[in-house]
């Protein structure tokens, strides 16, 4: 083996746990603990591998209808009554939270159009067990422009 190609090799192995470590999977994510979070949009990031909001949280309050909104009906199987009447606030008190939306392609079969700055949003979601880590919530279903989205699979 050529020194440049081991050294490339080794590059791309050194480099790997971190690039790991950059996206994480549903398993660190608390999903018997939902969180409800209100604001406006102070950024937004419409790309992939999902979509990212930050959300501008001040005054929280838990809606008193959230337990029996109607949702759409998705290709996965989620009781939504039961995930919305668990809902609750965050203990934690951010005032910005990262919202992790789905792939672009999921935001699209929905019809979600491209959530811009400055634009009020409602989220159900999950955060890390414990609150602990940053605060970054992934979203199980938005409320945007009067229209309500299940985003755990495709719209059926």
């Amino acid at each position: 083996m050529h020194n440049n190609t081991r050294r490339n090799i080794l590059v791309l192995c050194a480099a790997a746990p971190f690039s790991a470590l950059a996206h994480h999977g549903w398993s660190s994510f608390d999903i018997d603990r939902p969180i409800y979070l209100e604001g406006k949009v102070a950024s937004a990031k419409w790309q992939n591998p999902h979509a990212e909001l930050v959300l501008d949280v001040s005054g929280q309050k838990l809606p008193a209808d959230l337990g029996s909104r109607s949702v759409p009906a998705q290709s996965a199987t989620v009781d939504a009554k039961a995930v919305l009447s668990k809902a609750q606030l965050p203990t934690r008190k951010d005032s910005k939270w990262e919202i992790e939306l789905a792939p672009l392609s999921r935001l699209e079969a929905w019809k979600v159009a491209e959530i811009k700055a400055g634009a009020p949003f409602a989220v159900v979601g999950y955060t890390f067990k414990d609150e602990k880590g940053a605060a970054i919530l992934r979203a199980e279903y938005i409320w945007v422009d009067g229209k309500t989205y299940a985003l755990r699979s495709s719209p059926v």
